[in-house]
C-alpha cells in the first residue's frame, strides 16, 4: 500500500508540475520581463540578465528568506495555471457553443446572425460542391474535373460538417454526429452515450478519453492565451504572444474535436448493439432504427419495448 501511495503521489506531483507550475512559471517569467521593459524600450531584451542578476542580489538573505520566495513562486505560477484551466474551460464552452440558446440574452443577436452566415455560405459552396461532383460524373469527365469536385467538397466542409446550426465549426461536427446516428439508428447520443460508455471496451474508452483530454488541453491552451494579454499591457509584444497562443489553440481544438466526434460515431456503431442485447432487445442483424428508438426509450424512461422488438429466445 505504501508503494502505491508513493507512485500515486510521484503522478500527481508530476501532473501539478507540468500542467500548472511550469507553465504559470513561464507567465511569471514573461510578465516580469514585460514590466521591466515597457512598451518603449520593448526591444531591450539582451539588459535582462543584468536586471535579473540586481534583483537576486536584492532578493537574497538567509535560507528561510530563499525558501519562502520560492513557495511564494510556485504557488503564484500554480495558481496562474489554475485561471488558465477556468478560462479554458469558458473557451471551451464558446467553442463547442452547446446550449446556446441559454446564453446571456445579448449575445443571442450575434450569434444566430452568425448561424444565418455560415448556413448562407454552407448552401452557396454545398451547390459549387454538387455541380462539380456532377462534372465529375460525366463520361468521360472533364480534365481536372474530379480534382475541381474533391476541393468543392473540402471548402464545404470547412464551413461545418453538416447543415450549421452552432455558430462554431467544433459545435457543428459533434452535432453533426448526433443527427447522423439520430436519423440511422434512431438513437440519441445524450441518453445512449453513458451506458454506452460503461459497456464498451477499455481500448474503446482509452481512445476517446485521449481525444478528449486533448480538446481540454487545447482550451487551456488558449486560456494561457488570454492571461498574456495581461503581458501585453505592460508590453506590446505580448499582444503577437497571445494572438499566436489563442490560434494555435484554435486550431488543436478544431483537430481534436473532430477527432473526438469520429471516435463517438464509431463507439456508437460499433457497440450500441451489444449495449442492445444486453438489455434483451435486437435481432439477428443490424440494429433498426425501431430497435435503436426502443433503446433510446428505455435508457430514457423505463419504456419497455414491444415485444417484436425483443431478442428471439434461444
Amino acid at each position: 500500500m505504501n508503494g502505491i501511495l508513493v507512485e500515486l503521489g510521484r503522478r500527481l506531483a508530476d501532473r501539478w508540475l507540468s500542467l500548472l507550475v511550469l507553465p504559470g512559471a513561464l507567465f511569471l517569467g514573461a510578465l516580469a520581463a514585460g514590466q521591466a521593459l515597457g512598451h518603449t524600450r520593448w526591444y531591450a531584451l539582451a539588459g535582462l540578465p543584468a536586471r535579473l542578476d540586481r534583483h537576486s542580489r536584492t532578493l537574497a538573505g538567509t535560507t528561510a528568506d530563499t525558501v519562502f520566495l520560492l513557495v511564494a513562486f510556485l504557488l503564484a505560477a500554480a495558481a496562474c495555471g489554475l485561471a488558465a484551466q477556468a478560462l479554458g474551460s469558458l473557451a471551451e464552452r464558446l467553442w463547442l457553443a452547446d446550449g446556446w440558446h441559454g446564453w446571456p440574452r445579448g449575445l443571442h443577436r450575434p450569434v444566430r446572425r452568425l448561424i444565418a452566415r455560415r448556413q448562407r455560405i454552407y448552401a452557396e459552396r454545398g451547390a459549387a460542391a454538387a455541380t462539380a461532383m456532377a462534372r465529375a460524373d460525366l463520361d468521360p469527365p472533364p480534365r481536372d474535373a474530379a480534382h475541381l469536385a474533391a476541393v468543392a467538397t473540402s471548402r464545404m466542409a470547412r464551413v461545418a460538417d453538416g447543415p450549421p446550426v452552432r455558430p462554431t465549426w467544433p459545435g457543428d461536427r459533434l452535432q453533426a454526429v448526433a443527427e447522423r446516428l439520430r436519423n440511422s439508428l434512431g438513437l440519441r447520443v445524450a441518453v445512449v452515450w453513458p451506458h454506452l460508455w460503461l459497456h464498451a471496451p477499455d481500448p474503446t474508452r482509452a481512445e476517446v478519453t485521449q481525444a478528449r483530454e486533448a480538446m481540454r488541453r487545447a482550451a487551456t491552451l488558449a486560456g494561457w492565451g488570454v492571461l498574456y494579454l495581461a503581458v501585453a499591457a505592460l508590453w506590446w509584444p505580448g499582444a503577437v504572444i497571445a494572438c499566436a497562443v489563442v490560434l494555435t489553440a484554435w486550431h488543436r481544438f478544431r483537430a481534436a474535436a473532430d477527432a473526438y466526434a469520429t471516435l463517438v460515431e464509431s463507439a456508437v456503431r460499433l457497440h450500441v448493439q451489444d449495449l442492445a442485447r444486453a438489455l434483451g432487445i435486437g435481432r439477428r442483424g443490424p440494429l433498426t432504427p425501431a430497435h435503436g428508438a426502443a433503446l433510446d426509450a428505455y435508457l430514457a424512461t423505463g419504456e419497455e419495448p414491444a415485444a417484436e422488438l425483443l431478442l428471439p429466445s434461444e
